[in-house]
């Protein structure tokens, strides 16, 4: 059982709730059963620790692993993952141009694993991937799609060039949610929408008809748009 604050993993472990440190080591959280069978399926897990003897994984002092968590909700058992890349080609990408709030992006990961969307792609300024929040709100979805961060606008060059058919999501936009062979779906920030410059190389808006509300949370608006351009 570890019990001093000054094991090596220990503090390794701790220093994993700040981005600097998820970067620098490669690794990040995952917290509670569902999450961690999740990241063991399908081989994403470095180490398992527990607060709990029942649990298969390297034993911490209830009062030390108290520590590690970061929710109201107490979690006796932690999967430390690795950043492990499975690029995959799907005919459905998502696109999330600066969606700041960890749980939308996580959110917006799970049913895009739901939907067939299986490419995702993040600007720069969009939420940390391995958030805490992130990961939870993914539902473990994580796991399965494959996400990448680069700048969005040589990104969709590229997509387009392999004979993707750009679409954003705009509330202010008439526009038909129609969907090609290979379409990639572009969302917004919270609080701006989608930047000019990706609405300049894009093929077209989408709406969704509301009423009495002017707008959908993003997250949201990016499920039932995924639902309708569905690929399972």
């Amino acid at each position: 059982m570890i019990t001093s604050k000054q094991n090596k993993n220990f503090k390794l472990y701790q220093s994993l709730k700040y981005k600097k440190y998820r970067d620098q080591h490669g690794l990040f959280l995952a917290y509670g059963k569902h999450l961690v069978d999740a990241a063991k399926a399908k081989g994403f897990v470095h180490e398992i620790i527990t607060s709990n003897t029942d649990i298969e994984g390297t034993l911490y002092d209830e009062v030390l692993f108290k520590e590690f968590q970061q929710a109201e909700t107490y979690f006796d058992v932690i999967a430390v993952c690795k950043k492990v890349t499975n690029p995959l080609t799907s005919n459905r990408v998502l696109l999330l141009d600066d969606v700041q709030d960890p749980d939308n992006v996580g959110a917006l990961i799970r049913s895009a694993s739901a939907f067939g969307f299986l490419h995702i792609l993040l600007s720069p300024q969009c939420a940390d991937l391995y958030n805490e929040k992130t990961v939870r709100a993914s539902k473990g979805a994580i796991f399965d799609v494959y996400v990448e961060r680069k700048p969005l606008h040589e990104a969709l060059v590229q997509l387009k060039q392999q004979g993707y058919h750009l679409l954003y999501a705009d509330a202010h936009e008439t526009g038909d949610p129609s969907f090609h062979d290979k379409t990639v779906l572009i969302l917004g920030n919270e609080g701006h929408g989608i930047s000019e410059s990706i609405k300049a190389i894009s093929d077209g808006a989408v709406h969704i008809d509301t009423k009495r509300v002017e707008s959908l949370n993003v997250s949201v608006a990016g499920a039932i748009l995924m639902y309708l351009g569905r690929d399972l």
